[in-house]
């Protein structure tokens, strides 16, 4: 049975490899909500405002994809969603064991909810949005790795002012 589906995440900013995340998933959820976390413990490079805005612009086209912001604990999220399935990515062995923590944690607080992994494609494997961030601090291209529109976010902070 389809359900809506949830794929949180900081997308700070987000990358290649979460719209390859999110375009495959839209095809295998007749709703799927990118719920981006304000997350301050992390102190976000992008404000959430900005990093919305990114990711809808990259996938906005997408049939039954929504893009929210959340500030709350995830399972009260997916709630208030009414959904039942929290998609999540691994990029790498590394990744997987902090998600299947946090599944378990998920499990716990709410056993009717599913957690569903998803690995980009080949291609993306390497890519994260911590790196992007590291390589654009530093002059570097990043438009192989993240959406047109988050090269340009990213090149107008570095732009000195005029």
């Amino acid at each position: 049975m389809k359900q809506k589906a949830i794929y949180p995440g900081t997308f700070d900013p987000v990358t290649n490899g979460h719209v390859d995340i999110i375009t495959r998933a839209a095809q295998l959820f007749p709703e799927l909500v990118v719920a981006v976390a304000s997350n301050t413990a992390k102190r976000p490079f992008l404000p959430l405002a900005t990093r919305i805005d990114l990711i809808q612009k990259a996938v906005g086209d997408l049939p039954g994809v929504r893009v929210m912001g959340f500030d709350n604990l995830l399972i009260h999220f997916v709630h208030e969603q009414n959904a039942g399935v929290i998609l999540r990515g691994l990029r790498a062995v590394s990744d997987f064991e902090y998600e299947f923590q946090l599944a378990g944690m998920n499990r716990k607080l709410a056993k009717q909810v599913e957690t569903l992994f998803l690995t980009p494609s080949e291609n993306y494997m390497f890519i994260s949005s911590t790196l992007v961030r590291e390589i654009a601090a530093l002059g570097g291209d990043v438009s192989g790795f993240v959406p047109a529109a988050v090269v340009a976010a990213l090149n107008e902070l570095s732009s000195p002012v005029k």
